[in-house]
C-alpha cells in the first residue's frame, strides 16, 4: 500500500514553492499551527495567515502518454497508485534551494510555547495576587473605617460626658451659691429679729423693774401707815389703861365680852 503525505507537509511544500507570497517565518508559523494546534499563539497566527492567504488554484495536467518500451513491465505485479496522489505529485514543483526552512527559527518558535505558558501562569499568579491584594486592601480599608467610626463615637461620648459633667457642675455651683445666699439672708433676718427682741426685752425689763419699784414703794407706804396706826393704837390703849386705873373703873367692852 502506498503512504499518502500528511496535509501539513503537503501545504508546507506548496508554500515553500511560492516564496514570493509569504516569508519563511510565516510559513513556519502556519506549519506549526497545523502540526501543533495546542499552541494558542501559533493557531491565532495561522488563522490570520489563512485569512490573508491568496487563492491558489490547482489545474490538473493531462497525463503524458508514455512511449512504448520494448520490455514492458509486468502490470500484474505493480499496484496502480491512487489518482489523487499522482495528480498532487504532478502539480508540486521542486522547492528552490535558496529557501530552506531554518531549523533554529522553528526551535525558537517551539521554545516560545512553554515560555508563553509560563507567562500565562505568571500573569495568573499576578492577577491572583492583585485580587488577594485588593481583598486585603478592602479589608484594611473597612477596618480603618470601623476604627475611625469607633474613635469618632468614643470622642463624641467623651464630649457628651464632659458636657454633662460641666452642666451638672454649673448647676451644683448655682445651687450652692443660692443656698449660701439664702442662708445669709435668713441669718441676717434672724439677727435683726434678735436685735429687735433684745431691744424689746430691755424695754420690758425696764418696765418690769419700774413696776417692781412702784410696788415696793407702795408696800413701803402701806407698811409705814400700818406702823403709824399701830403706834397710835398702842398709845391710845396706854392712855385708856391709865385712865381706868385712875378712876378704878374697868373698860366696858371687856366686861361686855365677859358678860356675854
Amino acid at each position: 500500500m502506498t503512504s499518502h503525505p500528511k496535509p501539513s507537509n503537503f501545504i508546507l511544500i506548496i508554500l515553500l514553492a511560492q516564496p514570493s507570497c509569504y516569508s519563511l517565518s510565516q510559513i513556519l508559523y502556519f506549519y506549526l499551527s497545523l502540526s501543533l494546534p495546542c499552541l494558542v499563539f501559533v493557531t491565532d497566527f495561522s488563522r490570520d495567515m489563512a485569512d490573508q492567504e491568496p487563492a491558489i488554484k490547482f489545474e490538473p495536467e493531462a497525463p503524458s502518454v508514455p512511449a512504448p518500451s520494448p520490455h514492458p513491465p509486468a502490470t500484474e505485479h505493480l499496484e496502480q497508485p491512487p489518482r489523487d496522489v499522482t495528480e498532487e505529485k504532478s502539480v508540486i514543483p521542486p522547492p528552490p534551494p535558496e529557501h530552506k526552512p531554518d531549523d533554529s527559527k522553528a526551535l525558537a518558535v517551539v521554545e516560545k510555547a512553554p515560555e508563553y505558558a509560563e507567562q500565562k501562569n505568571t500573569e495568573g499568579s499576578i492577577e491572583q495576587k492583585n485580587t488577594e491584594g485588593s481583598i486585603n486592601r478592602d479589608a484594611v480599608l473597612a477596618r480603618v473605617a470601623t476604627d475611625k467610626k469607633i474613635s469618632l463615637i468614643k470622642a463624641w461620648e467623651e464630649s457628651e460626658k464632659s458636657k454633662a459633667e460641666n452642666k451638672a457642675h454649673k448647676k451644683l455651683s448655682a445651687i450652692g451659691a443660692w443656698e449660701n445666699s439664702r442662708k445669709a439672708s435668713i441669718e441676717a433676718e434672724l439677727k435683726k429679729i434678735e436685735e429687735q427682741l433684745e431691744k424689746k426685752k430691755a424695754e420690758y425689763v425696764e418696765k418690769m423693774r419700774n413696776k417692781v419699784a412702784m410696788i415696793h414703794k407702795a408696800a413701803e407706804e402701806k407698811r409705814a401707815v400700818t406702823e403709824a396706826k399701830r403706834g397710835e393704837d398702842l398709845l391710845k390703849a396706854e392712855e385708856m389703861a391709865a385712865k381706868y386705873r385712875a378712876t378704878g373703873t374697868g373698860p366696858k367692852k371687856l366686861l361686855g365680852c365677859f358678860s356675854a
